[in-house]
């Protein structure tokens, strides 16, 4: 018992002692940690104040912009959406005329040849359908591209103009008078929607929804902060400026390394193709085989159905998303 209570005193003895010794230090901690918590907005009442709400309001903000920006689930554009993105001025019943006219022309030419009608038939529908949207998806690639190829010069244009004690809304008349197509018209759809009263934010959110691309999406996501939460708009947007030209560069790269992979597909898809013509030209009899029988055919559909799966997943290792 008598070592026992020896023990403890002897404990508490040490423990006061280093208290003593190392209290300072431990209030300058103390004290950093506040300050430190102060910074980062938590723990303190100063943070609730000065720090913490200003963060929290573009937290906010971008929660709500990342919200309206992401579509909903299995979403995908209507046809007019993609008509507009395309740069088209067709309308539904335009493009449908369209589709049924190509589909009866190849029907009409099919069937002259000396196809079965009802295999006409569902080749040409099949056609009809697809040949058109795959045109429109071809040229709203191509004006997107053509978009994001030209969009950092009009940023600049912007920048330059707010430094130079332009407002925004002026910068935004001067792309749209002077710029690139297919920015051009697109700013131009920009300052229509502010002169009939809409806000900058609503007038960028639209262009996103016209232009759905990540650099129009860091645009918008730029003036909304900036018009809520205030700053330097000539900073942030040389921020993005450099950014979308640090992406194009990227692009550019990747473009570059991958070009091999992408010339070896090409040659390994056309080469059974080639063989076959070769082959058709010094022993047709041989080679017929494939076209006049049965067994022939079903090896056709399946070398076709073997070929088109790796091209697909050839196209899916070299193809890279940004």
């Amino acid at each position: 018992m008598t070592s026992l209570v020896v023990f403890l005193l002897v404990t508490l003895s040490v423990g006061g002692v280093l208290y003593t010794l190392f209290q300072p230090q431990l209030q300058r901690q103390d004290a950093y940690t506040r300050r430190l918590a102060a910074v980062l907005g938590t723990g303190s009442d100063f943070s609730a104040a000065a720090g913490k709400a200003p963060k929290k309001s573009v937290e906010e903000v971008l929660r709500e912009i990342e919200a309206r920006q992401k579509p909903g689930k299995g979403a995908r554009p209507s046809l007019r959406t993609r008509l507009q993105q395309a740069g088209l001025g067709w309308s539904k019943a335009r493009y449908s005329i369209i589709c049924a006219a190509m589909g009866g022309v190849l029907f009409l030419v099919l069937a002259a040849s000396g196809l079965h009608i009802v295999v006409a038939g569902i080749l040409a529908a099949a056609s009809g359908y697809l040949l058109p949207h795959l045109y429109v998806k071809l040229r709203r690639d191509k004006r997107m591209r053509a978009f994001t190829e030209a969009f950092p010069d009009a940023l600049d244009v912007v920048i330059r103009g707010v430094k130079s004690g332009l407002p925004l809304a002026d910068c935004l008349r001067i792309i749209a008078a002077e710029s690139q197509e297919p920015v051009r018209s697109e700013f131009k759809k920009l300052v229509e929607d502010q002169t009939l009263g809409m806000t900058n934010e609503e007038a960028v959110q639209r262009l996103f929804e016209r232009m759905p691309l990540p650099e129009t999406s860091f645009f918008s996501i730029v003036i909304t902060i900036q018009s809520r939460t205030g700053g330097n708009l000539s900073e942030a947007l040389g921020n993005l400026s450099r950014v979308l030209r640090e992406r194009k560069k990227m692009r550019e790269k990747i473009k570059a390394m991958s070009s091999e992979a992408k010339t070896s597909a090409s040659i390994i898809a056309a080469l059974p193709f080639a063989v076959s013509f070769f082959v058709y030209l010094t022993s047709p009899d041989y080679i017929s085989l494939l076209f006049t029988t049965t067994l022939g055919n079903v090896v056709l559909v399946a070398c076709g159905l073997w070929m088109l799966t790796g091209v697909l997943v050839m196209r899916k290792l070299i193809n890279f998303d940004m």
